[in-house]
């Protein structure tokens, strides 16, 4: 399963975003399923509707089922167990600062065992390490 934070999908929605022909050129290439979390999704809607329009968010919304259908799409849930490591991430990374959404996905590498992520957030996951010493590697990174 490949990770996916929240700029993948800003910019696969936005049509203007520079980042929007790589982002659609992966989706359109990729042969695995997907995973994200729901302060990624949270983000991401918030990001739609602030920046954009109240109608992407909305078809950004209805776009995750039809990939879930095709068993494309999961969402990871995080429970109570994980908030003390969700701290200890954001405090570690308080200088960039590392958000809830960044957090949830550097856990979810952690549980995956993996860090093959998806972002235009080059920097914060160059920066980012799971279980503290496991760098990401951005499939994006080629394109950007």
């Amino acid at each position: 399963m490949i990770i996916i934070d929240s700029g993948y999908w800003f910019g696969l929605f936005d049509r203007k975003d520079i980042y929007h022909p790589a982002c659609k050129a992966f989706l359109t290439q990729c042969r695995e399923p997907m995973i994200t979390t729901f302060p990624v999704l949270t983000e991401t809607l918030h990001l739609l509707m602030r920046r954009k329009n109240v109608q992407l968010a909305f078809e950004f919304l209805a776009f995750l089922p039809t990939l879930q259908q095709q068993g494309n799409f999961f969402t990871f849930s995080l429970s109570d167990n994980h908030l003390p490591r969700l701290s200890d991430l954001m405090t570690q990374y308080a200088d960039l600062p590392m958000d809830l959404a960044d957090a949830s996905l550097v856990l979810l590498a952690e549980e995956l065992g993996h860090g093959r992520i998806v972002s235009t957030d080059r920097r914060d996951f160059h920066t980012y390490r799971w279980k503290n010493h496991q760098p990401f590697t951005n499939l994006l990174d080629s394109a950007l």
